[in-house]
């Protein structure tokens, strides 16, 4: 008898668990994903922007990791990667543009040289003394990047050098994030006894290679999502699950029509809320964990302007806190990727953890934002050809300090035919979110071999 799966969540953490798992129980068994709506990919999402195809969700993947490239081989997409163009991007700060500095980490400087003319020379010299401070490090500790950046190096370095790269990645800020999430090779070098922060960013900085570090795909993600919802075999119900229940020895799967389910295994890949909900009176310890993990939300502004709009070589611009900006960052996306043309494409940031920018300002508000943001960091009066919106809410779970010890209780609360995934568990991007579907599809039952 053919065996039965489902999976709840269509975003790329559900589609890459179903072509795991097809691959893992073979062509007989059914595999059922949960997901309503008229489109899978959860925060892939591509839309044409001026008669270009564009990704309004997650843009680009981080190269240094072997996720994407595999997965990218395994389906015949090799052929389909963009790299970037090498640009890079620029800081707003003081309500001036700075180069990005060269020599850190996530904004953590392995010298005073790396963010000087960004910072003032107090600060500077605060970073050049700071390997003669004392360091009171206890191995295993997770502290949020704010504190242990502002301690060490100053609160200005959290603000304009830290907090910029983590707001356009988790929507949150240095204060909400801890540092084994957001730089674990920092961590790392702390627990060998590296003897100041500045040693410990020293050791943890990647090799220079000139290679390129993002890699996005031509067609944009909707390439992939087509791939792998085709590969998987999969059958898409276009409902939300309401309730998961055990039934003997697999599980019962009420959708939002009424209708019931059975399944052998089930894979829950959506939210950390959403989560909760499901598994509420089935895994306790899983949803006291998940119930700690904060989101937030994000609106992405995306525009099609003339192709001949003097925009800098860069590509783009991350803003410092506490600039009187209202996005958080710009993304010249045909710097970056290196395409060109008639038009250009460009998108804007806003939402950070904590306000409902995201969910309550209108379309027409965030365009009239978009507008007068790029205003102020370039001096041109940009006219789109065409616009997006797009809203992400509760999209962006916050790695605050301790989150590795949240996830394995997730992990560990689980029966051996449930799993989970998602960009909560083990980073937002999308090759951790493969990973962890991966890493889903594994640690299931035994039973789900051929």
């Amino acid at each position: 008898m053919s065996r039965s799966y489902c999976i709840v969540g269509g975003g790329i953490s559900g589609l890459t668990a179903a072509y795991r798992l097809r691959a893992a129980v073979g062509p007989d068994a059914t595999i059922t994903l949960f997901e309503p709506g008229d489109r899978l990919g959860g925060i892939l999402r591509t839309e044409q922007v001026g008669g270009q195809p564009m990704d309004l969700g997650a843009e680009a993947f981080i190269l240094r990791r072997p996720e994407m490239p595999t997965l990218l081989a395994e389906l015949g997409l090799s052929g389909r990667q963009r790299v970037s163009t090498g640009a890079r991007p620029l800081i707003y700060s003081q309500g001036e543009l700075h180069p990005l500095p060269t020599g850190t980490v996530v904004g953590m400087p392995s010298s005073a040289a790396s963010v000087a003319g960004l910072v003032d020379d107090e600060t500077v010299a605060r970073i050049r003394d700071e390997p003669a401070r004392p360091l009171d490090w206890r191995a295993g500790s997770d502290p949020s990047v704010a504190d242990l950046v502002g301690d060490r190096f100053g609160e200005q370095v959290v603000a304009r050098s830290v907090d910029p790269l983590l707001s356009g990645v988790y929507a949150g800020s240095a204060a909400t994030i801890g540092l084994r999430a957001a730089a674990p090779g920092v961590a790392a070098a702390l627990d060998r006894g590296a003897a100041s922060l500045t040693d410990a960013v020293r050791r943890a900085l990647p090799p220079p290679n000139g290679a390129p570090l993002f890699g996005a795909l031509d067609g944009g993600y909707r390439v992939l999502v087509d791939e792998l919802m085709a590969r998987s075999g999969l059958r898409w119900v276009r409902a939300a699950v309401d309730r998961l229940a055990r039934a003997g020895s697999g599980w019962s799967l009420i959708d939002d029509t009424g209708a019931e389910w059975r399944a052998d295994a089930v894979v829950v890949a959506v939210p950390p809320a959403r989560a909760v909900a499901l598994l509420g009176g089935i895994a306790p310890r899983t949803v006291a964990a998940a119930g700690r993990i904060a989101t937030a939300s994000a609106a992405v502004v995306a525009l099609a302007v003339p192709g001949d709009t003097p925009f800098p070589q860069c590509s783009g611009v991350l803003v410092a806190s506490g600039e009187p900006l209202r996005t958080k960052a710009i993304t010249l996306s045909s710097r970056k990727w290196g395409s060109g043309g008639h038009t250009q494409l460009l998108r804007l940031s806003y939402g950070r953890f904590g306000d409902d920018v995201a969910v309550k300002t209108l379309d027409d508000d965030l365009l009239a934002w978009a507008v007068a943001d790029l205003a102020a960091v370039f001096g041109l009066t940009v006219e789109p050809l065409d616009a997006r919106v797009q809203r992400w809410v509760d999209a962006m779970p916050q790695y605050g300090p301790g989150h590795a010890d949240l996830v394995a209780e997730v992990r560990a609360g689980l029966p051996p035919t449930l799993a989970v995934a998602g960009s909560y568990l083990d980073g937002i991007g999308v090759p951790a979110c493969v990973a962890a579907a991966g890493r889903a599809v594994e640690a299931l039952d035994a039973k789900v071999a051929r």
